[in-house]
């Protein structure tokens, strides 16, 4: 694996500094669990696959991006309006991971992985966040959905199958425009 070792590694500071600024805004309103959002938490979680230079865990944050983009304007852009903390996460970490994907490509599988890690958040914020924040919904319906699920849990199994079907086509998204395997002629030639 090329990363441009040193300039790809350094790139992941700019998810750390994302991942932080959201912590101290959480930490500030005394809400440190929404940290667990699969949005903040994946930027820390592409800081450490950039870090670490391991291509697997930087495409499984990647593919988290896109979903989280659309929930997070869909659920907080449209109803609170834009914070820049919370920009940063979401468009900033787009941002890092479309230019980490270009250099370690894109394989099928990853979205396998994305929704592995995405149980696991799952577990892990119903676990230990608070009920009343409902982290990743973990405890809760989305305000609204009453009328459409008679339970939470068929609410939650709707989500989850919906949810591994958003991260397959975010992965097939990102593999369509990075495939793995192939490689750029300047990687061919060198």
């Amino acid at each position: 694996m090329n990363l441009s070792s040193t300039r790809l590694r350094l790139l992941g500071l700019l998810p750390l500094f994302f991942f932080l600024t959201q912590g101290v805004h959480y930490w500030r309103i005394h809400q440190l669990g929404h940290m667990l959002w699969m949005c903040n938490i994946g930027n820390l979680l592409l800081a450490v696959g950039l870090f670490l230079g391991k291509p697997l865990i930087i495409r499984l944050a990647a593919i988290w991006t896109i979903p989280g983009l659309l929930i997070w304007f869909i659920y907080v852009v449209l109803a609170w309006g834009v914070f820049l903390t919370s920009t940063l996460a979401h468009v900033g970490g787009l941002i890092v991971a479309m230019i980490a994907l270009s250099r370690v490509r894109m394989d099928r599988t990853a979205w396998r992985w994305a929704f592995g890690w995405y149980l696991v958040i799952q577990l892990l914020s119903r676990l230990v966040t608070p009920s009343d924040l409902n982290v990743n919904l973990a405890h809760a319906m989305q305000p609204g959905w009453e009328r459409t699920f008679p339970s939470y849990w068929i609410f939650w199994l709707t989500l989850t199958v919906l949810t591994a079907v958003a991260l397959w086509l975010s992965g097939l998204l990102f593999w369509s425009i990075w495939p793995a395997g192939l490689r750029r002629p300047s990687q061919a030639a060198g």
